[in-house]
């Protein structure tokens, strides 16, 4: 349970309902889920986390599967459950297939093993990585 419990809707001040019908016709929706509703008890931190995320998530650089994926990979490496299950369903609305999927998890599992193996072992940078 929500440390402050949710706020629905119909029981959302009207500054936090205008974030609220901004994030459904964003996502072209009709509900709000959990992680929103949680952070509404603050309505500053709901609408500049809902801007930052508007922004960032949207279409550039990186097409906007590649940015759900890297999602999954911080949030798996997080261990933050919530995230993993939005971010995958996202990620598989966007496209991702089973196999994607599959494959993005044995690279997280992968770079999680060779951070800690470099950490442990201490080893330094290669000359040709630093950036000059």
């Amino acid at each position: 349970m929500a440390t402050f419990g949710l706020i629905e809707y119909k029981d959302a001040s009207p500054e936090v309902r205008a974030i609220y019908d901004d994030i459904m016709a964003t996502r072209k929706t009709d509900w709000i889920n959990d992680f929103w509703k949680a952070i509404a008890h603050d309505p500053a931190t709901l609408k500049r986390t809902w801007e930052d995320i508007k922004q960032i998530m949207a279409p550039g650089a990186l097409d906007p599967l590649t940015k759900e994926l890297i999602y999954v990979a911080v949030s798996v490496t997080n261990n933050c459950h919530y995230c993993i299950a939005s971010h995958t369903a996202s990620a598989k609305n966007k496209g991702m297939t089973d196999a994607m999927f599959k494959e993005l998890q044995a690279v997280i599992g992968m770079a999680n093993e060779t951070n800690k193996l470099v950490t442990g072992y201490q080893v330094e940078i290669d000359d040709r990585f630093k950036t000059p």
